[in-house]
């Protein structure tokens, strides 16, 4: 069991003061879930940081990419309002940039890896003039915040393009079809019909860190069903995209096939329906429930 010290109180028909942080109880290891009890509603015009747990990690600087989960409680009615911690084990990774709500960066900045923070601070402060009415918490509100901080990493800019060493493709992979250097498409012409099950090939292997569980990829890439005349969806002639990976976020196809590789990659998949879109498809992209998909992605970062 850990206790803790804050004020507290909250709700536009609250009435100034309350319990302290130290009236809070946090439950549970580093890393898991908590279990917040509250003795009392929490004063928003309180102000209070604490560190339950004392990681031996790097310390965390300004800019940095953190990898960690946060539990979020209204101190007025003592009801959790939003939760990151998932079954899985996903966590959030967050760039430490002036974007980042201003209490995750208090929490985080000059902490350790390892740490489990908790802080006590206004709706306001932690979300603006209007609090957060999407998870409950009104603007005249206390909240609790419990961060845990599991890894970081310094923000590196995405690459401009795979970087690494080049590989020789499958023989059943299709090829690349590419103008002034961009690639537009793929040539089934020597590529094998589609088996049925999920592969990979390499073209580039990547010199850079393996890609992780629940970190944000940067990539680009191009999808085309399999003996399509052209790409249902690409990024070459746009920005990177961008999306968390092994989580359930994206395509079954592209979390079993992603992760483990490095940054700098080039390779192309083969997904077939049950590891694409399933039986219903895509019928906004015009892929059926039986279409085999293929795909090169160029990994340019993983956060």
């Amino acid at each position: 069991m850990l206790g803790l010290a804050a004020c507290g109180s909250g709700s536009s028909d609250a009435e100034e003061g309350g319990a302290p942080l130290s009236s809070v109880t946090v439950e549970g290891e580093q890393g898991q879930e908590p279990e917040v009890t509250f003795d009392g509603r929490l004063d928003p015009s309180a102000e209070e940081v604490d560190v339950l747990v004392e990681g031996d990690g790097e310390t965390v600087a300004d800019g940095d990419t953190v990898q960690a989960n946060w539990w979020i409680g209204n101190g007025f009615t003592q009801e959790e309002a939003q939760s990151t911690y998932t079954k899985k084990g996903a966590t959030q990774s967050v760039e430490l940039s002036a974007d980042v709500l201003p209490f995750l960066r208090e929490a985080m900045i000059g902490r350790k890896v390892g740490d489990r923070v908790v802080m006590l601070t206004s709706a306001e402060k932690a979300y603006g003039e209007v609090g957060n009415p999407t998870i409950g918490i009104g603007n005249k509100d206390a909240v609790l915040a419990v961060v845990d901080i599991l890894d970081r990493s310094e923000t590196v800019p995405p690459l401009d393009g795979p970087q690494g060493e080049e590989k020789k493709p499958a023989g059943w992979a299709p090829t690349l079809v590419e103008k002034d250097g961009v690639i537009t498409g793929l040539d089934f012409t020597e590529a094998h019909e589609p088996t049925g099950e999920l592969i990979a090939t390499t073209l580039i292997k990547g010199d850079g860190a393996k890609v992780k569980s629940g970190q944000t990829l940067t990539v680009d890439y191009l999808g085309q069903v399999y003996e399509a005349d052209k790409p249902f969806d690409e990024s070459y002639s746009k920005e990177p995209a961008e999306f968390p990976i092994g989580v359930g976020q994206v395509i079954a196809g592209w979390d079993e096939r992603l992760v483990g590789r490095t940054v700098g990659s080039r390779v192309i998949l083969e997904i077939p329906p049950a590891k694409g879109y399933g039986e219903e498809g895509n019928e906004q992209a015009g892929i059926t429930g039986t279409d085999t998909l293929f795909f090169v992605v160029d990994i340019l970062a993983a956060s």
